[in-house]
């Protein structure tokens, strides 16, 4: 199943947000998609723009250097993800101890509460880099971008890799730096490395942390690209309305400690962007669908014709669609904990996590983004196969649609009952 689906007229962007170990549920519903989906359409679907961020960075570089044989790829993936050991994907001994008041007050060339050096061990290893170029140069994959934050001025850079003849956008949102390059291990790394967990990595001379900071849902870069087709993968359950307490619950006891805390401002910075992203970007599309009902089939063009004269970009219908977890992933890592059957050395892996309070309630967030634990991980991906296997349909329509939609002057249609979010740049 070498070949490859094409579609005329479409770009399709996927959009692989961070999350450390929540990796794996993305990990599953791509999974699903080279799998199952894959023997229903006949052939792989065409990504033409892959855009990651933290671990989904390093995942989309995984993807990237098997666009060849996407399904085989998707295989090892999982395996790998499967097979996880903390202590063999995070350095945590004697070491980290001593320097960790340099993670605190800072120093040398940067610290973080663990040695990723195995894990850029795992990157190197598993990740070949020059298939990746390949892939861009043969045209397979027309851009792979990695968004990173960078330190010194608190800015998001996205490092682009386009294949031939395509150009970097030179415009980029507010506070956002748009730089082309030739992607690496340091990159990848650089995207997922979450302040004082991880050490910030030196890129070119400027030291860069996760990218999940700003932007954790990197669909910025995928519409400058030209994408017309957005397909991504949140790491976060949607919540909506009073949350609900479970019968039987009791209030917390005791206030929540620093650790417990510490999870929740993660979850805020890597896990949230996606709603404001997309419904900001859906309202923003609902304009178009409207006044072009409103105006016109001509009402798309005109603002585009406006655009280009104070030399903005142009207006087009945008198709959306993503899934997300069906159970709070803090919550499963709590569970996990509990059950106290890690991979690795038990003595070290259980008091590390013991100091990692697990807070108030059930939820271990700041937990579940260090569990890079095989059964874990294995649940999640699980998980992820699931959810998107539940939104079959949806999926097969958004992968075979051919349609232009928005495009030249004709009007623009209103796909919500489908389950997709529509948007535009």
């Amino acid at each position: 199943m070498n070949q490859v689906a094409t579609s005329k007229g479409r770009r399709v962007a996927m959009i692989l947000s961070g999350g450390g170990a929540r990796g794996a549920y993305e990990v599953g519903v791509l999974w699903y998609i080279f799998d199952d989906l894959t023997r229903i359409l006949g052939a792989p679907p065409r990504i033409d723009i892959l855009c990651g961020t933290s671990v989904g960075a390093i995942n989309a570089c995984y993807l990237a250097a098997h666009l060849g044989d996407p399904v085989l790829g998707l295989r090892r993936l999982v395996e790998l993800w499967s097979e996880l050991e903390l202590t063999r994907v995070l350095g945590f001994g004697v070491r980290q101890v001593v320097t960790l008041p340099r993670v605190l007050l800072g120093g040398g060339e940067g610290y973080g509460l663990f040695d990723v050096t195995p894990m850029a061990d795992l990157v190197q290893r598993e990740i070949s880099w020059r298939a990746v170029a390949r892939c861009l140069r043969r045209g397979m994959l027309r851009a792979l971008t990695v968004s990173c934050t960078e330190v010194a001025t608190g800015r998001t850079a996205v490092f682009m890799q386009a294949s031939p003849g395509l150009t970097i956008p030179s415009a980029a949102p507010p506070r956002t730096l748009f730089k082309a390059d030739r992607i690496g291990p340091h990159h990848a790394l650089a995207s997922a490395a979450i302040p004082l967990l991880f050490p910030p990595v030196r890129i070119d001379g400027e030291l860069y942390l996760d990218g999940g900071l700003r932007q954790n849902t990197p669909i910025a870069p995928a519409l400058r690209l030209g994408a017309t087709h957005i397909f991504a993968i949140g790491s976060s359950r949607e919540i909506r309305g009073r949350v609900v307490r479970e019968a039987g619950h009791q209030e917390a006891t005791r206030a929540p400690g620093a650790a417990f805390l510490l999870g929740k401002v993660l979850n805020a910075f890597l896990l949230d962007h996606i709603d404001v992203d997309i419904e900001l970007l859906t309202r923003v599309n609902s304009v178009l669908v409207d006044g072009a009902r409103a105006y016109g089939g001509q009402f798309t063009e005109s603002l585009s014709d406006v655009a280009r004269k104070r030399g903005a970009q142009e207006y087009r219908y945008v198709t959306c669609m993503r899934v997300r977890p069906s159970e709070d992933i803090g919550r499963l890592a709590n569970d996990h904990l509990k059950r106290g059957r890690l991979r690795g050395d038990p003595i070290l892996t259980k008091r590390l996590f013991s100091l990692l309070d697990l807070g108030v309630e059930s939820e271990a967030d700041l937990a579940s983004y260090l569990l890079f634990d095989g059964p874990f991980c294995r649940r999640l991906i699980e998980m992820g196969r699931a959810d998107a296997q539940a939104r079959r349909d949806d999926l097969l329509e958004f992968f075979r649609d051919l349609r232009d939609q928005g495009s030249g002057g004709d009007e623009v249609e209103d796909t919500g009952t489908y389950s997709r979010d529509s948007i535009t740049p």
